[in-house]
């Protein structure tokens, strides 16, 4: 099977890459054409026309959210909608048969209205990130006729928080605080997120690629537990055999002191107080249910033992 894998140099490719390699035809379209093991070529934007006939592609190319807020709105529309149309417009004038777009649960919900976030909700976005990745949504969806006449599939995904061995999102940053032996002051908090170790979404994007018998949709994809914030820090803790320090300062004070740090524009202000302790659980019920499967393979706390045992060689 021959597979374009776009924005095939970032964290999500490079794992499907080492994944794949060898055992399907790899071709990679990115801004960055350093060969690449495993890779037959990549190509720029430019390219589409030299690509060869293709299967399937996973278009994994994007802006990430900026955790900083320092992006202009118009980055991500021009990235993440704009990109996005011109590859599902190459896409239907192809050969390929299967199309997979790696959008966002945050195209669906900044906040999780009741116990768990599923794809039947009304998609509300809020900022830049998210509505990009619902308007790219939108556009694929609006092709859903043509793309039924062809006889093609196309997969909209939807996954949670993105962790792997490389990664050096959040994840990282926590793991280099806990490491440093700064206290977790929020134990008062009681809160659980969902994560997605890049093994399951590795397994989950094989099978659609590998099997004619699952439905074009949207799925979610995530671990199957959620996991408190608590609970995480002991885990980072396990891995760097330490006992955790988990304070639990009243969650009043702690609220007063965000809003005077933000008066004061330190780190800790009420938006990213909130962003440490809001719940967050996201269901992955549709996606197994379509696999056939009871649980991924990977546990979310197996996942992230792997993960944090990837940061001590950094």
């Amino acid at each position: 099977m021959d597979i374009l894998i776009t924005g095939i140099n970032g964290f999500v490719g490079s794992n499907l890459t080492k994944e794949w390699r060898g055992r399907y035809t790899l071709y990679g379209l990115d801004i960055n054409q350093t060969p690449k093991e495993g890779v037959s070529k990549i190509f720029n934007w430019e390219e589409l026309n030299k690509i060869p006939s293709i299967d399937a592609i996973v278009h994994l190319a994007g802006k990430a959210h900026d955790t900083k807020n320092e992006s202009e709105a118009a980055e991500y529309f021009a990235v993440n909608t704009a990109l996005t149309q011109q590859i599902f417009d190459y896409f239907l004038k192809s050969d390929a048969e299967k199309f997979i777009f790696f959008s966002s649960v945050k195209a669906a919900a900044e906040k999780v209205q009741g116990e768990f976030l599923t794809e039947e909700v009304l998609p509300m976005p809020v900022g830049p990130y998210g509505e990009s990745k619902i308007k790219a949504e939108e556009y694929i969806l609006s092709k859903q006729e043509l793309t039924a006449q062809q006889q093609k599939k196309v997969y909209i995904l939807r996954p949670c928080m993105i962790h792997g061995p490389g990664n050096k999102g959040n994840l990282n940053l926590l793991y280099k605080v806990v490491k440093m032996g700064i206290p977790w002051p929020l134990g008062a908090y009681d809160n659980r997120r969902s994560f997605c170790s890049i093994d399951n979404l590795s397994f989950v994007v094989e099978q659609l690629i590998a099997r004619d018998d699952i439905s074009s949709g949207i799925y979610q994809v995530g671990d199957d537990e959620a996991l408190s914030t608590n609970e995480l820090i002991r885990l980072i803790n396990d891995s760097l055999g330490k006992k955790a320090m988990i304070w639990k300062l009243p969650t009043g004070l702690m609220n007063f002191a965000a809003g005077v740090c933000g008066a004061l524009h330190l780190p800790l202000d009420k938006k990213r107080l909130r962003k440490l302790t809001e719940n967050y659980v996201v269901s992955n019920q549709k996606i197994k249910s379509v696999l056939g499967i009871k649980k991924m393979p990977v546990s979310a706390r197996e996942g992230i033992r792997k993960t944090m045992e990837s940061f001590k060689n950094n």
